[in-house]
């Protein structure tokens, strides 16, 4: 039986718990979403990435990850910085400028489960962010938070795409949102036109094998492809191109998120300061950081790669 005082309660937990929007929709099955991802994964757009290609049942079913699943909550914590790196160093995506996200919302994830069961009862549930084969943005926008641009990140109208998507399944009825039905980019090519590397096609698809994030971050190997020399406009780890140029994100704010305070080296840094950075001193400044990803190896080899041909 639906509780419509369940639904109004885990709204204000989400809002207690730091995230600034919350959508809620119903589990079904993604069959629209799974062709797209289908067709994408054929064309090798994923690159190295093999963990795309792995348990697509279980990305298109959230029954699959949360039996009896009844409800798929959406929830976004900004992260857009009220600070900017110094002019002329390489750059960090801002999204990496704090503590590294998945630590601090999973933690809040987990908290929010926990008043469900408490205050609601034995609910079973999972909670996904960015690191477990949910999809996310087709979530958000099923939820009603935004829609897909052109440039294949989540728009808001109210603040732009600078925000962390964070996913919980439960098997509660809850209230459902209305599915967002708008696309607002129009005839704006913005973000296809500034792409570094020419990685956004038509139709918001966004060749991940092209992406200087995917070269910066996910590719393991130990060389970048000669043929991107000259094209990543200083990138060190990820990149903002897309979002920085998106008209939408002249309403993005500062994020309250304390977590999400720049580490102060990523502000500082200069050219010379990453390049004396031993990994002794790497792993110990950034050791809550999202740039661990890469690694002290990672950071050294991308540096080497953006640095100008003598």
């Amino acid at each position: 039986m639906l509780n419509n005082n369940h639904t109004t309660w885990i709204r204000q937990w989400t809002r207690d718990l730091g995230f600034d929007y919350c959508g809620i929709a119903r589990a079904e099955v993604l069959d629209d979403d799974a062709r797209r991802l289908e067709t994408w994964l054929n064309k090798g757009m994923q690159g190295t990435m093999q963990y795309m290609e792995n348990h697509f049942d279980l990305r298109i079913d959230p029954s699959r990850l949360v039996p009896g699943a009844k409800s798929v909550i959406t929830l976004l914590m900004n992260y857009f910085p009220a600070q900017e790196q110094l002019p002329a160093a390489p750059r960090v995506a801002k999204y990496a400028y704090g503590q590294d996200y998945h630590e601090v919302i999973r933690s809040r994830l987990k908290d929010l489960l926990g008043k469900i069961r408490e205050n609601i009862g034995e609910v079973e549930g999972r909670g996904f962010v960015d690191s477990a084969p949910v999809l996310e943005r087709s979530w958000a926008v099923r939820s009603g938070l935004g829609w897909i641009g052109k440039n294949g990140n989540l728009l808001t109208r109210q603040a732009g795409s600078f925000f962390f998507i964070a996913t919980l399944i439960v098997d509660l009825d809850l209230e459902y949102d209305v599915a967002f039905a708008g696309d607002y980019c129009g005839t704006c090519t913005k973000c296809i036109d500034a792409c570094p590397t020419g990685a956004i096609a038509a139709d918001k698809v966004v060749d991940g094998s092209k992406c200087i994030s995917y070269f910066t971050i996910e590719l393991k190997e130990t060389l970048i492809p000669d043929k991107m020399k000259g094209r990543f406009d200083d990138w060190l780890f990820g990149c903002d191109t897309c979002q920085d140029v998106c008209p939408w994100n002249r309403f993005s704010r500062p994020t309250e998120e304390p977590a999400f305070s720049p580490i102060p080296a990523i502000l500082n840094f200069r050219t010379s300061d990453w390049e004396e950075l031993t990994e002794e001193a790497f792993k110990e400044i950034f050791r809550h950081s999202a740039l661990k990803r890469s690694r002290w190896s990672g950071i050294r080899r991308n540096l080497r790669f953006i640095a100008p041909t003598p």
